[in-house]
């Protein structure tokens, strides 16, 4: 199966003052903007086959800083939970609230006050990229690789999934804003290749095979198989 790299937009005006933004639209501070721009040295070096993004502004921001040549799909699976009646508050009042606790401890049973259960989020977000990794494997071949631009908690979420962990452990994994976390599905289980990186990517560029060697993505499978053992 094809590789999918999942970045988190750059920093925002909420993230810098400590609010949580959910689904309204804050964009990129300047900080934000030069991660962006950072992070789009990193990802040229890819021959990456699809681009696709949440439908956030601050997503489509970080895109179109990083990767101005091309235009991503909208995927509204990606989007950020809908935080509902917490969206625009700050994260220090919001942690007085007795369902903060529930939603750090055990986030499968919280439904935010008119807006999205973070059970439904995953399930959509997880869903969503699970399809289009199908679907770009099965236009590029599985040594593809692709990019989905989110935010940290939708992140989060599908590398829990990808880990075989259950949603209540997700808040034990981050996603920096700028990050990349790069998971490989195959038919046996997805492989967590990196998570909050920040580094050099050219090392997920497959090689190319040896005449007469078997395909990549046979030896990666086979490999993975007994590295599992």
């Amino acid at each position: 199966m094809a590789t999918v790299l999942l970045l988190r937009h750059g920093r925002t005006n909420a993230n810098a003052s400590g609010g949580l933004a959910g689904r309204l639209p804050v964009e990129l501070d300047d900080t934000g903007r030069g991660q962006a721009l950072r992070i789009g040295e990193r990802l040229r070096k890819l021959p990456l086959a699809a681009v696709v993004t949440s439908p956030l502004i601050r997503c489509r921001q970080t895109l179109d800083l990083a990767l101005p040549e091309i235009v991503p799909e909208i995927d509204e699976g990606l989007i950020e939970c809908g935080y509902g009646d917490w969206e625009g508050r700050p994260l220090k009042e919001l942690a007085q609230d007795p369902l903060w606790p529930v939603v750090q401890q055990h986030p499968s049973a919280v439904v935010f006050p008119n807006g999205e259960a973070m059970a439904a989020m995953s399930a959509r977000a997880v869903a969503a990229v699970r399809r289009r990794d199908a679907q770009v494997t099965a236009q590029h071949g599985p040594d593809a690789l692709w990019l989905a631009c989110s935010h940290g908690d939708v992140i989060k979420a599908v590398v829990a999934d990808a880990m075989g962990l259950h949603l209540d452990e997700f808040q034990r994994l981050v996603a920096d804003p700028a990050s990349i976390s790069v998971i490989r599905y195959t038919p046996m289980r997805p492989f967590l290749v990196r998570l909050n990186d920040t580094a050099d990517l050219s090392a997920l560029v497959p090689p190319k095979p040896a005449e007469g060697a078997l395909p990549e993505s046979d030896a990666a499978v086979g490999g993975g198989a007994g590295g599992g053992a």
